[in-house]
């Protein structure tokens, strides 16, 4: 497709800065990758920066890759906050703008759009390229303890005055975002993640028996899957103290744990004094995951924060019920009573009970499993995410007031 895509005649392309802090396991990778690819299919050239990956954590860089998504690797952009190391990221940044050019700059997750919108700023030029930051959640509740917490919110406040648009990839993450005041409510866009999910998630229907089989779950065991990375915001505890109520309330049930992270030493340690670790099983990081989708019957995600969790889309589009926290963009994601149940940060009574629920009743596991997948495999589709990016960069390019988006050379 021509980059003009209205008239059909041939423009110079619409060229993009794409910067996220790194490609490691979770929505985020996934949703720039897919985006990238897709814009380019439509005209646009972009140039992808990605920063170090943190400890323990698993590349996702394949996804890009085989998108056909070169990336350009920034090592001193990294999660963890080294003023040396991010102003380092900050320079280097800035000389690639004023290599590159583009017309548009989008940084995506925290940190990039710290050290992006800030490199934005030093490398000048005119006229100064569209800016665009998403939120794929936040880090500004539930993180960090009070001061930093308000000393972020107040950074964010100000690279919100030097952005033209602001996307939250849920409206409930907009929301909180407007409530903290990071800006107004009209600076937002609400895009929501785009993913190839029957890619990600088609499985044989001979994969659920082979994988349980190997991984030793009898027929009849009902298997709780978690997936993501180990950490204290996704209350790996909780995780745990479910699954040992579940038994106590007459379920047998296991757990397989999909992904690793700094934590995973302590969440073997905890599963041992609470007296499960032999119905726990550690799989960590999996580049293809539809097989463990298919081989669990629900998944939980019991996160004191997230932003659009990819592991409840991809269950859902697995056709597997989710029981979730009711925080940041997960309702809007899992339909209470309808796809999965939706309790309190922490209440873990709750998740034991909605878990024995469709543990006891394979019908309503099913049920809720079809609505999901029908719900969620359209509305997280790639072309609606390039339709909506694709939408919001002409805006603000004619907003801008340039003849035509993609004439500048």
């Amino acid at each position: 497709m021509q980059a003009d895509g209205v008239r059909g005649e041939r423009r110079a392309p619409i060229r993009v800065l794409r910067v996220i802090a790194r490609l490691n396991m979770g929505g985020p990778a996934l949703h720039v990758a897919y985006l990238t690819a897709g814009l380019e299919r439509r005209g646009y050239s972009t140039t992808l920066v990605a920063g170090g990956l943190a400890r323990g954590e698993s590349s996702m860089d394949f996804v890009a890759a085989e998108q056909g998504v070169a990336v350009v690797s920034l090592a001193q952009l990294h999660r963890d906050i080294s003023p040396f190391r991010d102003a380092i990221a900050t320079i280097r940044l800035a000389r690639l703008i004023r290599r590159e050019r583009p017309h548009v700059i989008h940084t995506h997750t925290a940190k990039a759009g710290a050290v992006g919108r800030t490199a934005a700023l030093l490398a000048g030029g005119r006229p100064r390229p569209i800016i665009v930051h998403t939120f794929h959640g936040h880090v500004l509740r539930g993180y960090f303890g009070r001061v930093a917490s308000s000393g972020f919110r107040l950074l964010e406040r100000r690279l919100a005055r030097v952005t033209d648009a602001l996307v939250a990839v849920s409206p409930q993450v907009r929301d909180d975002l407007v409530e903290l005041g990071v800006a107004a409510p009209e600076k937002f866009a609400v895009v929501r993640l785009g993913i190839e999910l029957e890619q990600r998630v088609r499985a044989a229907p001979e994969e659920r028996e082979s994988t349980r089989r190997l991984l030793g779950i009898p027929p009849g065991r009902f298997a709780v899957g978690w997936i993501g990375r180990m950490t204290g915001v996704k209350r790996t505890d909780d995780v745990l103290l479910a699954l040992k109520r579940l038994r106590e309330l007459g379920v047998d049930a296991c757990l397989c744990m999909i992904g690793d992270g700094p934590g995973r030493d302590e969440v073997e340690e905890h599963a041992h004094r609470l007296g499960i670790a032999r119905h726990c099983l550690y799989l960590g990081y999996q580049q293809r995951i539809a097989p463990w989708y298919a081989a669990v019957d629900v998944v939980i995600l019991p996160s004191a924060n997230e932003g659009t969790p990819v592991s409840a889309i991809e269950a859902l589009a697995s056709g597997r019920p989710v029981v979730a926290t009711r925080v940041g963009g997960v309702p809007d994601v899992i339909r209470d009573g309808e796809d999965g149940f939706l309790v309190e940060v922490g209440d873990i009574e709750a998740l034991a009970e909605r878990l024995a629920r469709l543990a006891s009743d394979a019908a309503l596991c099913e049920r809720m499993g079809t609505a999901g997948r029908q719900r969620v495999l359209p509305r997280y589709g790639v072309a609606r995410l390039v339709e909506d990016v694709d939408r919001l960069y002409r805006s603000l390019l004619e907003t801008r007031g340039r003849d035509e988006p993609g004439a500048r050379a």
